[in-house]
């Protein structure tokens, strides 16, 4: 006796096909918009970072030493869609400044040794850890990590090249540093990604991804 699978009503296996037709239509629309708008958001960044450097050259505002680092690092804190832009941009602000706070300890209570750039590593990890902790994650963890990352990367050889300099050393970087994050950031948000606190238009729902029918149905249909 061979069995058969059980197949679906005509009706409701051509409502499930037309389902999961327009499902598909629907993937390669939004795919299609993500791509649009990443390739626009990538040429507005490009063309921002080109007048910052043209602009710095021409008037001497010496920022073009930080133009790439940080309208890079404003568009990341733009683009990537994990709470507001002011959550994110706050969490960036606070590793920024846990960033200076870990070089201040650096300059004036540590030993220039590798024991010290350690220890001054570990406060300033877990002073984000602790800003994302008593704001119960609303301060993601990877924005102040990302704003420490954003002043190490951008004044440590002017550091360690002086380290008693600070005061002046790490404002005139800072600035400069911080002047490109807010060109990348605004540069980027002329085309905001979806992302939390967007309205998303309704996914068509695939009636084939429910049952269709009781199995003891099913079972009855094919033993006739």
């Amino acid at each position: 006796m061979s069995y058969s699978p059980p197949s679906l009503a005509p009706g409701r296996g051509q409502a499930t096909l037309l389902a999961r037709a327009n499902v598909g239509s629907w993937t390669k629309w939004e795919v299609g918009v993500r791509m649009r708008r990443m390739l626009l958001s990538g040429v507005v960044l490009a063309v921002a970072a080109v007048l910052v450097v043209v602009v710095s050259a021409g008037l001497g505002l010496d920022l073009e030493s930080t133009a790439l680092l940080g309208a890079a690092l404003g568009a990341v804190v733009a683009l990537v869609p994990d709470r507001s832009p002011s959550a994110r941009l706050a969490g960036f602000a606070a590793g920024f400044v846990i960033s200076w706070i870990g070089y201040v300890l650096r300059a004036g209570f540590l030993p220039d040794t590798t024991g010290g750039r350690a220890a001054a590593t570990g406060v300033v990890v877990l002073l984000c850890v602790a800003v994302a902790a008593v704001s119960r994650n609303r301060l993601p963890l990877w924005t102040t990590l990302l704003g420490t990352a954003a002043l190490t990367g951008a004044y440590e050889f002017t550091y360690a090249a002086a380290p008693p300099e600070l005061p002046s050393t790490s404002v005139s970087t800072a600035t400069t540093l911080l002047l490109n994050v807010a060109v990348g950031f605004l540069a980027a948000s002329l085309v905001t990604p979806l992302g939390e606190g967007t309205t998303r238009a309704p996914r068509p729902r695939a009636r084939g991804d429910e049952p269709t029918a009781p199995l003891a149905e099913m079972m009855t249909e094919t033993s006739k």
